[in-house]
């Protein structure tokens, strides 16, 4: 997984979202655009199935080795100074057993990313249940939400995605 979120951090994609969703300068983009006050520190929750990514990710923001990650058992936090920004980054482990738990980190959330392993054609059914509760939570009510997607199946992600949100907003 380190590779898949490396490689994808610096590769430029030729669709707008997969650019945005490619690493540091995406994020912090978007990160601009929700906080008008810079000094304010940015609470930021990555929630997403195991093995997905997201202690890469979080390792990459923090500019940390990422060529040997372990599963998170718990959680792991990181603050980032990057571009003006403090970042307080969380990073939920994703195993099953734990997925019960992320409401407890819910609270003070600024921004969730929602890490889809997007060569794991397996769970993607799994990953995009578990995405539908999240954007049904009270607590994350109007909390921004980023889907970040990792592996080599990124491009077939972002039209999973795509087509998942709309299927989503017809059954309503």
């Amino acid at each position: 997984m380190a590779d898949g979120w490396a490689a994808s951090a610096r590769t430029c994609f030729p669709s707008p979202l997969a650019a945005c969703l490619s690493g540091r300068q995406g994020l912090l983009a978007l990160l601009r655009k929700l906080k008008s006050n810079p000094d304010k520190e940015l609470r930021i929750l990555l929630l997403g199935l195991d093995n997905s990514g997201k202690t890469t990710m979080l390792k990459y923001l923090a500019s940390e080795d990422i060529s040997h990650i372990t599963p998170t058992q718990g959680f792991n936090i990181k603050s980032v100074q990057s571009a003006g920004f403090k970042l307080n980054v969380w990073d939920i482990g994703g195993q099953r057993k734990i997925r019960p738990y992320w409401k407890n980190y819910f609270d003070n959330t600024d921004l969730l990313i929602y890490v889809i392993d997007s060569s794991d054609k397996n769970r993607l059914e799994e990953t995009g249940e578990e995405l539908r509760e999240l954007l049904e939570e009270e607590k994350l009510a109007g909390v921004p939400v980023m889907v970040a997607l990792t592996g080599e199946g990124v491009q077939d992600g972002i039209e999973w995605v795509i087509k998942s949100c709309n299927s989503k907003g017809k059954k309503k």
